[in-house]
Order: structure tokens, then sequence, then C-alpha cells
């Protein structure tokens, strides 16, 4: 593939953003992880709802956005390429797990508002961090 831009110094901000988009994805490998050993029982009514209706598929695709996002922001931090590629795998698995959201009737039921907006906000973050990733190959800060 041609690239459209020439090699460019790497820019001061870079080293913000790529520890900055790290620190996303460890925080949703954190939210995940309390997700998956919550006990429903402790949970509010409201979110033991959602709790219990969340299929498997879905936790599974949650899985995949936040384990391999958090690698591929390593990657960002290292400056390697195959950090953009990484970083596609966890925005399509976020998008499809955000589909998800509202694919599962009672899941979708069981929602609120608010959890709709985090869930949106996450997947425009992550989308964000994957553009940046193509940003960074694209000017040759990655190798």
């Amino acid at each position: 593939m041609t690239e459209p831009y020439e090699r460019q110094p790497v820019a001061r901000w870079y080293m913000i953003g790529a520890i900055a988009s790290a620190l996303f994805m460890a925080l949703g490998c954190a939210v995940y992880v309390m997700h998956v050993t919550a006990d429903p029982a402790a949970l509010p009514l409201d979110q033991r709802a959602a709790y219990a209706a969340e299929p498997s598929w879905l936790t599974g695709l949650n899985a995949v956005a936040v384990w391999v996002g958090v690698i591929g922001a390593i990657l960002l931090v290292i400056k390697r390429k195959s950090a953009e590629a990484v970083l596609l795998v966890s925005f399509i698995a976020t998008v499809l797990w955000l589909a998800g959201l509202f694919l599962a009737p009672a899941l979708r039921d069981a929602l609120s508002t608010n959890d709709i907006a985090v869930a949106v906000i996450v997947t425009l973050i992550t989308g964000t961090i994957y553009s940046f990733a193509r940003h960074s190959r694209q000017r040759g800060w990655l190798h």
C-alpha cells in the first residue's frame, strides 16, 4: 500500500496520547474483570436484571474488545506498526458489542439511558484510539 504521507518527526504529544490510550484500555480491562466477577445477588435490582439478560457471546465480545485493546495500546506505546491492526480488531469487537446491546431484547429493555450513553462513548473513544494508531502509522511514527 502506498503511503499518502511523508515520514514526519514524532509529535511531542504522541507519547501522551499513547499512554492515555493504554490507561483507557486498562480501565476497560478492570471494568471487565469487575463485571465477570460480580455477585449478581449484591447488585441493585435494575443492574441485576441487565446482568442476567446479558448473553455470553456479548460478554465474549467485551473480553475481546478490552484485552485486545490493551495489547494494541501497549504496542502503540512501544511504537509498533502492528498496533494499528490490533486496535482495529478491538474497535470492531467494540462496535459489535454495542450492536449486541441492542440486539438482545431482554438486555436492551434492562439498560438505562446512562448505560447506553456510556457504551456509545466507549465505542467513540475506542474508534478515536484506532484512528490515532492509523494516523501514527501514516506519519511514519510506528516501526
